[in-house]
Formats: C-alpha cells, structure tokens, sequence
C-alpha cells in the first residue's frame, strides 16, 4: 500500500467516535482512505500537503520529487504568490476520501489560501465573514463580529473586518460579495453595521430586525474609507457598480440614493 511522501504513514484517515457523527454508536474509530494523488504520482494526505502549502504555492513543485506540478511548461515566477497567476495552470490530482474518488480535482485554490493565511492568519475571520456573507448566514456574521469586538487580542477591528478586501478574490469586500450573491438580508445588515447611511433610508422591517438583535446602536461618523459602500475591487467597482451588473431589484437600489 502507498503511504504518505511527508509523513510516511498509510494513506488512511482515523475518526475518533466523538468526531465521526455519521458513525457515533460504533465505538470503535472509524478509519477511511485520505489519498491526494499528484500528478508526479507521489502521494500525500491531504493535510499534510496542506501543510506545506506556502513552499507548493510559491515553486508550483512536488515537496517530495520536486517535480512541476501544472500541466504546463515552467515560467517566470508570478509577483504575488498568493494569487493565482493567469499563466499557472491547474494542479490535478485524484483524491480519495470517505465519499468516493474525485478525479482531475484543482488543488491549487486550496494551496493558495493556505498559504495566504499561514502568512496573514488576521485574514482568516474575514474571510469567514466573506464566505457567511455568501452563503446568507446573517446570525454568522453577526456572531462573529461581537466575537472580535469583545476580543482586545485581534489584529483587524470589527470595523476593518466590514470593509476588509480579499485578494484572493478580486480585492472584493462582503457587500460585493453579498450582492453578487443576491443575499438581500446580508445586504442591509452590512450597510447597518458598516456605512454612514441615515437610519431613516433603511426600510421598517430592517430596522425592526435590526433591533431584534441587539443592534440598536449604530456608529454615528463612518470615514469615506471604511463606509462599505464606497470600497472598490480590483477592477475598480464599488458595490453600487455590482447593483447595476446584477439588474433588478438591485439596480434600483443604485438608484434609490444608498450609495450617496
């Protein structure tokens, strides 16, 4: 049986009872296959290639044969590692794991995060929040924040968070991402917490929720620079762009005046 390139083991994963919930009546620990097959036909558990992710996302090469892991030929070095170059292309591989083989699986993405928050980890909560923001999870990011402005060990404020900007996706904020995404209840919640904009322009039921949630307080001056409404990405939009692109009914809140 092939074993792990890092750490020699089996390619084999061991749940413990208590954090197997599909298996909690069986006392004995569940094992089930962990195999990241490369294209260099080395193979890795998938956290232990995670692990080094940093030096795989930089030289784009096996940490065990060295060998160039894209189907294309070898370039210059991108000037930001941590974004996916437009010349790097995929990094394919075969995983097997409890719900089957997943052939010609990208695991480039997953290196590149990784190794962006080994380098930023004050990254990883906002990205969480950008992740909440698209999956509409409102009481997630609502926690999340009162998390981070009860903690006075943080590195981004609940403030930074609100306006914070991925680069691993385009230097969007979480209202871009909320609007491209649709998500009419994270949409308002954001510019509650996050903008300038006057309670009154904000319709009866937002306010009414708002305040069902304890958020009654709303800073009273917002810096052009931190109001959620005027961040851009890296393509220059601010979120009222992304209204428009979406079309109705979010086109008429880029005209309704909430963006001014």
């Amino acid at each position: 049986m092939a074993t792990c390139k890092a750490c020699n083991e089996p390619l084999l994963l061991t749940l413990d009872p208590e954090d197997d919930n599909d298996h909690q009546h069986q006392k004995q620990p569940t094992v089930i296959p962990d195999d990241l097959h490369l294209p260099c036909n080395c193979h890795f558990h998938w956290q232990c290639l995670l692990d080094q992710a940093a030096e795989v996302a930089l030289s784009l090469r096996c940490p065990s044969c060295n060998a160039y892991l894209p189907s294309n030929a070898p370039g210059h070095a991108v000037t930001n590692p941590f974004r996916p170059s437009s010349q790097a292309t995929p990094i394919l591989t075969r995983y097997t794991n409890e719900g089957g083989v997943e052939d010609a699986l990208d695991i480039l993405p997953a290196l590149t995060e990784e190794a962006f928050i080994a380098s930023h980890p004050e990254a990883r909560p906002a990205r969480a929040m950008h992740t909440m923001a698209a999956e509409g999870d409102v009481t997630g990011i609502v926690e999340l924040l009162s998390s981070v402005s009860a903690d006075d060990d943080v590195d981004l404020s609940a403030e930074q968070l609100l306006s914070w900007t991925d680069p691993l996706e385009g230097g969007r904020s979480a209202l871009h991402i909320a609007i491209e995404a649709q998500r009419e209840e994270v949409f308002w919640l954001l510019l509650w917490l996050g903008s300038g904009l006057k309670t009154e322009m904000f319709p009866a039921n937002v306010v009414q929720t708002a305040q069902a949630m304890g958020l009654r307080g709303r800073r009273e001056v917002v810096p052009r620079e931190q109001d959620v409404r005027f961040v851009v990405d890296e393509r220059g939009r601010s979120p009222m762009d992304v209204c428009w692109e979406v079309g109705p009914p979010w086109s008429h809140y880029a005209e309704s005046g909430l963006f001014h």
